[in-house]
């Protein structure tokens, strides 16, 4: 089974980058509001917006990597959407990154999911991503703009510059609203999970939690559904959270390891949450 890792790398050699779910025909939405904090106008009330984690020392972005104790027998899956800054030439020829089927059956499992989205994909398939940021069972989190990396030697992704970090996520979260999503969480995920203290410092003014995971699925161009799932199955504990990818080409078998994961997790007692969720244990 190929590892998260090694996926990464196959990724800038083959040039494909990991992407997407959601619809099919995409067209231009009217732009709403995404669901992140807001200051309350005078004489309103506050409103609670998601939970997030207080600055780390330094005033560093936090990272959140599971639930605590007080989680219990929860289980948040997360979907990566990947579309890089440069793939539009191949998305005009016609090639997809997206996986609506997965999407379909999380929702008809019941899913509850957080998608870490790309500003790029958001551009791409608005109408999509107004689905997803519109449905009460998703979220949808910040995976950057371009799925550039915010460190060097990040399995060989193009690097966005220390100054440009705080402007990439912003221009993601643009995306988003434009393509009227509402269900918008400030949680952001580093492209290539790669992050330093540098980049953590860079991304302070953008008042997000940095989401990581603690359970690789290694469903990046596996070939295996039952391998994917026992991986998942052998290393989820309770406040874990699953790092996947919704794609038909770059994760071709997530769908099917979605179907096998699910039961065997709901047998042995676990309730799948949204990180909003998980992140209050």
């Amino acid at each position: 089974m190929i590892t998260f890792a090694r996926a990464l790398a196959t990724v800038v050699v083959l040039g494909v980058a990991l992407a997407g779910c959601g619809g099919s025909a995409d067209k231009p939405v009217t732009p709403g509001s995404p669901a992140s904090p807001q200051s309350a106008s005078p004489g309103a009330a506050a409103v609670k917006g998601p939970p997030t984690l207080a600055p780390a020392p330094g005033g560093l972005t936090p990272v959140f990597k599971r639930g605590g104790p007080a989680a219990g027998k929860t289980v948040a899956l997360t979907f990566d959407a990947d579309m890089t800054a440069d793939q539009g030439p191949r998305a005009a020829r016609g090639e997809r990154f997206d996986n609506p089927s997965l999407i379909a059956l999380l929702r008809r499992l019941e899913i509850p999911s957080t998608v870490f989205m790309t500003g790029r994909w958001a551009e791409e398939y608005p109408t999509q991503a107004n689905a997803i940021g519109n449905d009460p069972l998703f979220e949808i989190a910040n995976h950057s703009y371009s799925h550039y990396a915010f460190t060097a030697d990040c399995y060989g992704l193009p690097r966005v510059g220390g100054e440009q970090m705080n402007a990439d996520v912003q221009r993601a979260f643009t995306a988003f609203r434009e393509a009227g999503a509402t269900n918008v969480v400030p949680y952001f995920r580093f492209p290539g999970g790669c992050y330093d203290k540098a980049s953590l410092r860079a991304l302070a003014p953008a008042k997000v939690t940095a989401v990581q995971w603690d359970v690789v699925s290694g469903d990046a161009f596996a070939t295996d559904a039952e391998a994917v799932a026992e991986q998942v199955l052998k290393d989820v504990k309770p406040g874990s959270l699953v790092v996947m990818h919704c794609t038909r080409s770059a994760a071709p078998v997530t769908e099917e390891a979605v179907q096998l994961i699910v039961p065997e997790l709901r047998k042995r007692g676990y309730r799948f949450v949204k990180v909003s969720e998980l992140m209050k244990h």
